[in-house]
This record gives structure tokens, sequence and C-alpha cells, in this order.
């Protein structure tokens, strides 16, 4: 009987460990207004505020720890984070590696030029010419599959619209959501061209197989988010709806 009892006593607290346990979130931070650095010094943006507002309703705590977007899904895998919050495109094969949460953002790839620029009006122009591209990201895999393109990336976005503003490259291509944040405040620099990034939304993404009732917590919590107004507010404090 006393060994029952010890049983369902262990049962119990692992239940209480694991209801208690700190999620350690990935994000790159490169990519505003989802995730950048504050003038705090700390990781900021809608994708944050978010996880926080999905936290309070699936119980649960969390810290964010800065990585680069291409080292995001290693890192996952390697158990030194348990989620990625950092605006990821759910693709195909990504799915291969990760489990995804359902999709909180859906966007596009915008493609941008310097407003100087009157010799680029289509994707059929970008054949031998030089694109930016954020490192790892859905836009990267675009530009390489542009025949003859150089393709050069860069840890942030910021570094590509740097680059196009330098004359480094002749285009960026990045999705549309950040690419229209770029624009607002940049008037040397229009968009061209807008299509699909063949994606499922932007999603939250935890190591394949690992957890699926935690993540079925978290979708329900994300629902509820969305429905009670929150979500909303998010969207118009980024200035994203």
């Amino acid at each position: 009987m006393k060994n029952i009892f010890k049983f369902i006593l262990v049962i119990a607290l692992t239940a209480v460990s694991l209801n208690a346990k700190t999620i350690i979130v990935g994000s790159d931070a490169e990519y505003p207004p989802f995730d950048y650095i504050n003038e705090n010094g700390k990781i900021a943006g809608f994708d944050i505020d978010l996880i926080n507002e999905i936290s309070k309703i699936a119980g649960f705590e969390y810290k964010f720890t800065k990585i680069g977007f291409d080292a995001l899904i290693p890192a996952l895998k390697a158990g030194k984070i348990d989620a990625i919050a950092a605006s990821m495109s759910a693709t195909p094969e990504r799915k291969k590696s990760v489990d995804f949460s359902d999709p909180y953002f859906f966007t596009k790839n915008l493609y941008l030029k310097l407003a100087t620029n009157n010799s680029i009006t289509n994707k059929e122009q970008l054949s031998k010419l030089k694109i930016g591209v954020m490192l790892g990201t859905v836009q990267e895999g675009v530009a390489h599959a542009i025949k003859g393109a150089k393709v050069i990336p860069t840890e942030g976005i910021a570094g590509s619209i740097m680059n196009l503003k330098a004359g480094k490259v002749d285009v960026v291509i990045v999705d549309s959501s950040v690419g229209f944040g770029y624009l607002k405040k940049n008037s040397d620099i229009i968009s061209f061209l807008e299509e699909s990034d063949g994606s499922d939304g932007f999603a939250f993404a935890f190591d394949k197989g690992k957890d699926s009732e935690f993540l079925a917590k978290f979708n329900a919590a994300l629902k509820e988010v969305k429905e009670n107004g929150t979500y909303d507010k998010l969207l118009i404090k980024y200035d994203l709806k």
C-alpha cells in the first residue's frame, strides 16, 4: 500500500514539475516588428507579447534567448531550447523536423528595390542580379531558385536593407509584413512584386513528437487569445492589422 502511495506521489510531483517548467524560447530577434532588441537591450516584439498572453492561459513560465535564425532548429533538436518564436514560416520541409503550432500570422514574399531603379519591373529580370535575403529564411530559398542570381544573405534583415541602400544588392526579398514596415520608414525603397511564400503561415515551433499534450494546450490558448480580442490589440500595437 505504501509503495502504491509513493508511486502516485511521484507521478503527481512529476506532473507538477512539468507544469511548472520554464520554457526556453529561442528567437533571432532580428525581424521587427515580430522580434527585435529594444532600447533596453531585451528581446521584444509581437511574437514575444503573444507568447506572454498564451502563457497566462496555458499556465507556463518562459524565458527568451537570442539565437541566429539558421541555428534555431538545430538548437531545438539539440535540446538547448524548448520552442521557437521567430516569425518562422511553417513550410513542408521544416515540418519534417519540428511540430508547429497553429498559425498566428499570414504573409507573402515582397520584392524590394531602390526607388531610383527603373530597370527592374518583374521577377524574370532578376537572373544574374544580386539578391539580398535573411539567412535561413523562406526567402533565401526563393532567391536560390532564381537561375543565375547571386544570393547575398545577412544574419538579420536590416543588413540586407543596408546592402540595398549601399548598392551591394539589386533586390531584397523579405516577407511582406516586415517589408511593408521598412517601406513606411524608407522613401528611397519601393516594392515591385508580391507573391505567396508557399507556407502555412507564421507559427511557433516545438521539437517533433516530444510533447503533444503541451502543444494541444498551447494551441487552445492561442485560439482563446485570438477570440478574446487580445490578438487584435497586439496587431494594432505593432501596426500589423
